[in-house]
């Protein structure tokens, strides 16, 4: 009986930080610091935090860029490496998602029980 092969469906991964929250790194090089997420890549499960995790880049020369030569830039690091710092306690925490009575999903912090969402 032959097999079929079924494509497998690429799911994208939850993403418990959002661009803009500050969160602090729990492994690697950069370990205990913290910075501000500016930018998520959620197909890739990765974040790039202000300050942490800086490399060297060798840039060529080209009309559209500044200058040429050594650039100092963050690179993305694991989504699992960096904790989110609840805005209320000031503590890493890990997050709880609930539903306010309006229908509204928000991320709660475990510690303090109090809603991490700017936007509420």
């Amino acid at each position: 009986m032959p097999v079929k092969h079924v494509q497998k469906r690429l799911m994208r991964p939850k993403m418990s930080v959002r661009k803009g929250d500050e969160v602090e790194v729990i492994a690697g090089k950069d370990k205990g610091k913290r910075g501000v997420i500016d930018r998520v890549l959620p197909e890739k499960n990765r974040v790039v935090v202000e300050g942490v995790n800086i490399v060297k880049r060798h840039l060529r020369r080209q009309p559209n860029a500044l200058q040429a030569g050594i650039v100092e830039m963050p690179a993305p690091l694991s989504r699992s490496n960096v904790m989110l710092v609840c805005p209320n306690c000031g503590e890493p925490t890990r997050i709880n998602r609930t539903r306010l009575p309006n229908g509204d999903r928000v991320r709660v912090c475990k510690n303090c029980h109090e809603i991490v969402d700017k936007e509420q």
